[in-house]
């Protein structure tokens, strides 16, 4: 196995020099190369199995590779054995890397080489991935459940760093043995891991895992408030005398725990609070991290409670225990005084590899006989743009220390288009004249990318097909020889009617321009191709199109430093890839169709006149729902007489639902009817018929899965449904046809238009949460449909913004966009009961209320008990709040629902300032807020 490759290169490595940044030499000698395989080794051995490792959609039948690390043995199936191993296999890339940067010749074959890029797209997935962690257990409770792991996500991340652009044959290998990472992947998972923290999981509130995640080996972030954040609340509330706690209630080892009992029963967590075990693994830890960032003070202070923690074995060599344990008869005094039983240490008859390989490190480190840079080749624990620039024509994370320039290249569809815009003073250039680069779409890209990593002796087929993002589509490619510059997918033409709103894709070109000149962390700058329609012109919002052109001409953008120019003059400074994996001649060429040129028998206009006006359509939105009683023939007679679209496009539903999509009418049948009503309603910008077309045709909002994942890992629910109707819950990444599932089934029965509706909400939520997260500070779920009514009371209450007869289903895209950011930032009851929104720290409130009250709180008719909801839980987990918030969402009415909120709020304000006082009965919030209307009736007369 490739493993035993690596620890066979290891032990006959020779000496090998390497510099640290200041020139300084240092050996890389045999006692570096034994820790690194010793701390690889007990690595894997405390994670010993990788399961499941799969290409997903990259093949017909699903791959599962299973064998032991270190082996190469079966291992048990996925029924016997739950975990994913994310962490493990991320840390075997890192090591890997380092290695093969210290002169280690680890990898041989093709065979290997695309073995591993498999397992980067494994890994590349780990922000989506609910998994069982680096304790393989999942959620705190142990019941079997996985969850999304920040410690997994940071360790794919640093991985995905550490990996991208790197030969596996050495800095002398071949083209076909570099692997790659999409960079659109990694900046998903350093988003994400970077919004968790200092969280662990949902249910871990803080982890020790989080320790190595963002220290030594992986330093998956560089932002020091959050390391800081991190290790200080780790710290706070797991460091103990003996050791640190893995994470609190963790009763693994403990006396208390069933070794024959897979998983916990309901309510066990309570029986371990005040006896975990504690791991002087951790102490070793900050040891290291004290090195690498230079704080003696902490080296001392931990190498202190180290030394107090080691026992010599019978040949005198120190020895660092397993962990420490209350003992049985220690166990109420323990609870009762904390530290005040002296805890054991584990007798388990052998050592514990992964700490004493780790203190090994920490000794030769702190003795002065190891360097960090010895440990750490490829310099993780330096911010990325002060690491060495690695040598070779890939790209790599390299970063950047200064602010970015985002180059910006105009291509217009035809030389007609391009003279009408240098009327304007904006230059352009047309595909004809950027030639031999080619001007093509992300996703022809995706098919060149399917090549990597294939392997018939494997069974593997290559990358799966996963979109390329914002940053993938801002480099410029070479391809079997040919120069290829790719648009966004903003541009991409699809069948979901978002495309046609010119004011959005407005807004989608500046959010695009930020976000790459923000997450950008590659060599060279990134080059942004916008394209420029004939049909855009005849757009309403044509005018703001050529303001943000002006803009862009001026250099900035929102903020953003740009560079707006030729395509020729900008190539030089670009970042270049080189997709050396396909080799000349094995790849057809014609795989990339060109951005099409429009030909037409003259270049310019005779005068701005002979530009087709704007286009309005209005007309009375007339609801056709008594047709559905009434028969065939008399609803063919009215689509005949009636040039009404938003009719037509209920009585062909009618139809198409009753008939079938083949009933045809004067030779026309009902599903082609229906897409030429679309594509007449698109032209019209006639968006509530576009809308109710669009959701008869089962449309689906492109990409909608990450936008979905987005609102997940930032530790928000989804739900959609019609309001009084089943709602449906997005707890969990789930696939597009999954999504397109619930949509249809949930809504569509109730609300045909709202299938549709909600999808555009969840896209914009999932935009709009990753820009601005603080927005959605208080809320956990995000009730689609409640949205949608919060977006209806703003209309209403400010009817003049965008007419007194404008309604949520007739906005635009970017109108209805705009609305959902006021009324997310609109501070009204009704809009916040909408939204569920809640103030800082109420959940704990509501838990400080429940100790007090033994009955329970009554919401709606609906008891939230005080047990077992104190036994099972604590008052920081996830798990807590969203069982309030089920209770607080039975209120039907969204004021009355924000009032309970309040309420809640000046109870839990009494009872802290009376400790004195309990309830002896249920807080019927219902009977107080009945008793508060009638007080106030009868002062008021």
């Amino acid at each position: 196995m490739l493993l035993n490759n690596i620890l066979l290169s290891i032990t006959s490595h020779r000496h090998r020099r390497i510099d640290d940044d200041r020139g300084k030499s240092y050996e890389l000698g045999q006692s570096t190369v034994k820790c690194m395989r010793g701390i690889l080794e007990c690595w894997v051995k405390q994670a010993p199995r990788v399961e499941a490792f799969k290409t997903r959609q990259s093949t017909a039948h699903a791959l599962h590779v299973k064998f032991h690390l270190t082996t190469g043995e079966p291992v048990l199936s996925d029924e016997q054995y739950h975990h994913l191993q994310i962490d493990a296999v991320s840390l075997y890339l890192i090591f890997l890397v380092q290695m093969i940067t210290s002169g280690l010749q680890i990898v041989y074959t093709q065979d290997e080489v695309a073995f591993v890029q498999n397992l980067v797209y494994y890994v590349e997935r780990a922000y989506r991935t609910p998994d069982y962690g680096m304790w393989e257990r999942g959620s705190k409770y142990n019941d079997g459940t996985p969850e999304i792991h920040a410690s997994s996500i940071g360790m794919a991340k640093a991985a995905l760093e550490a990996i991208n652009g790197c030969n596996l044959f050495g800095d002398k290998g071949a083209s076909w043995s570099v692997i790659y990472v999409d960079i659109d992947a990694h900046n998903r998972n350093r988003s994400i891991f970077e919004t968790m923290l200092p969280r662990e999981s949902s249910s871990k509130g803080v982890d020790a895992a989080l320790l190595p995640t963002i220290s030594f080996p992986a330093f998956a972030t560089h932002e020091e408030h959050l390391v800081q954040l991190t290790k200080s609340n780790i710290l706070r509330r797991l460091q103990g005398k003996y050791g640190f706690k893995r994470f609190s209630r963790d009763g693994y080892k403990t006396v208390l725990e069933d070794p024959n009992q897979r998983y916990y029963h309901e309510g066990a967590l309570k029986e371990f609070e005040g006896i975990e075990c504690e791991w002087p693994l951790f102490y070793v830890m900050m040891i290291i991290d004290g090195v690498f960032r230079t704080l003696p003070e902490q080296v001392e202070e931990y190498q202190r409670l180290l030394k107090a923690r080691i026992y010599m074995d019978e040949f005198g060599d120190p020895v660092i225990p397993w962990y420490y344990y209350v003992p049985r008869d220690g166990i109420d005094n323990e609870r009762s005084e904390p530290y005040s039983v002296r805890k054991l240490p584990a007798n388990t008859g052998g050592l514990f590899l992964w700490a004493q390989s780790l203190f090994v490190l920490a000794q030769l480190l702190t003795g002065g006989l190891l360097h960090v840079n010895e440990l750490d080749p490829i310099r993780r624990y330096l911010p990325s743009y002060n690491r060495p620039r690695r040598a070779g024509r890939y790209s790599a994370f390299q970063g950047i220390a200064t602010d970015l320039v985002v180059q910006v290249v105009l291509i217009a569809e035809s030389m007609r288009l391009q003279a009408m815009m240098g009327t304007y003073g904006i230059q352009t250039q047309t595909p004809h004249e950027v030639e031999p680069v080619q001007v093509c779409s992300s996703t022809q890209l995706v098919h060149v990318y399917r090549q990597l990593g294939v392997c018939p002796n494997l069974k593997l087929t290559g990358r799966p097909i996963r979109p390329i993002g914002s940053l993938g589509t801002s480099k410029i490619y070479r391809v079997c020889g040919m120069t290829v510059l790719c648009y966004p997918l903003i541009f991409e033409v699809s069948e979901f009617y978002l495309y046609r709103d010119m004011a959005l894709l407005i807004d989608d070109i500046k959010t695009e321009l930020q976000f790459v000149g923000k997450y950008w962390r590659l060599s060279g700058r990134p080059t942004v191709c916008l394209l420029v329609r004939e049909e855009h012109m005849r757009d309403p919002h044509f005018k703001q199109m050529l303001d943000l052109f002006a803009m862009l001409k001026k250099g900035h953008c929102d903020g953003v430093k740009v560079r707006l120019g030729r395509l020729q003059n900008l190539i030089s400074s670009s970042c270049m890839e080189h997709l050396d994996f396909i080799g000349q001649g094995e790849f057809p060429s014609e795989i990339f169709s060109q951005f099409k040129q429009l030909e037409h028998d003259y270049i310019g206009y005779q005068s701005l006149t002979g530009v087709s006006g704007a286009l309005t359509y209005k007309e009375e939105s007339i609801c056709c729902t008594s047709y559905r009683h009434r028969s065939t023939p008399d609803i063919v007679a009215t689509i005949r007489s009636s040039e009404n679209i938003y009719v037509h496009c209920q009585l062909w539903g009618i139809l198409f639902e009753r008939e079938g999509p083949m009933f045809e009418v004067n030779g026309t049948n009902v599903l082609d009817a229906l897409k030429a009503l679309y594509q007449n309603a698109g032209v019209l910008r006639h968006w509530r018929a576009v809308r109710y077309c669009s959701s008869l045709l089962n449309h689906t909002v492109d990409s909608i899965s990450p936008f979905i994942t987005t609102v997940l890992v930032n530790g928000k629910q989804l739900t959609v449904g019609v309001i009084g109707q089943k709602e449906t819950v997005f707890d969990k990444p789930m696939t597009p046809g999954e999504i397109q599932s619930v949509m249809y089934s949930t809504i569509q029965p109730y609300d045909i238009i709202g299938a549709v509706l909600q999808q555009e909400v969840v896209l914009y939520c999932g935009r709009l949460i990753g820009t601005c997260p603080d927005m959605f500070r208080g809320i956990l779920k995000i009730r689609v449909g409640w949205v949608l009514e919060a977006i209806r009371i703003y209309l209403e209450l400010f009817p003049g913004e965008y007419g007194a007869d404008s309604t949520v289903e007739s906005l635009s895209p970017y109108t209805l966009r705009t609305l959902l950011q006021k009324a997310w930032s609109l501070a009204r009851r009704r809009l916040e009961g909408c939204l569920c929104r809640v103030p800082k720290h109420f959940y704990i409130q509501v838990w400080d209320i429940l100790l007090r009250t033994p009955q329970g709180i009554i919401v709606e008719g609906h008891c939230i008990p005080a047990q077992p909801t104190l036994v099972n839980m604590s008052r920081s987990e996830l798990s807590f709040a969203l069982l309030v918030e089920e209770a607080l969402v039975r209120v039907a009415v969204p004021e009355r629902r924000q009032l309970c909120v309040e309420l809640l709020c000046v109870c839990a304000t009494i009872l802290r300032r009376n400790p004195e006082l309990h309830l002896q009965h249920p807080l019927n919030l219902d009977k107080l807020l009945h008793d508060a209307r009638h007080t106030y009736a009868k002062v008021m007369t």
